[in-house]
């Protein structure tokens, strides 16, 4: 089946599976799912990920979800930048979340980051998400 957002419908499967309190979940794989997986993996808001190699013609994600006393890690995730309608920011406009609480991530020339490495390296792009 296609999507016409791909990272959208994979924040969708985690934010449904984190309301349902679920261990894991899957989704179809991909190199811009798994870019953004790193992110929320070294920014602390998922424990890590696995590509699960099936003898079908796809691969797929399995995303391991992290809670905190029982609450999901994530309050808020949020879809930016959409496929009819793509949101760009240099790197003196790239947004704040939560005075600085939470992350933005973003697709970068140098690959896909969050807000403070795109900051550190001077860098701006499209603004795919913010998560806090």
């Amino acid at each position: 089946m296609a999507f016409s957002d791909p990272v959208g419908d994979m924040l969708t499967r985690i934010r449904n599976g984190q309301l349902r309190g679920k261990a894991t979940i899957t989704s179809p794989a991909s190199k811009l799912r798994q870019w953004v997986l790193d992110v929320l993996t070294e920014e602390g808001y998922i424990i890590g990920y696995e590509l699960i190699d099936d003898n079908r013609s796809f691969n797929s994600l399995e995303i391991k979800l992290k809670y905190a006393f029982g609450n999901p890690a994530i309050q808020e995730l949020k879809r930016i930048s959409k496929p009819g309608r793509r949101v760009y920011s240099n790197v003196r406009n790239l947004p704040l979340v939560r005075q600085g609480l939470g992350v933005a991530i973003i697709s970068t020339a140098k690959g896909v980051m969050s807000d403070a490495q795109a900051r550190k390296n001077n860098v701006g792009g499209e603004v795919l998400c913010t998560v806090f």
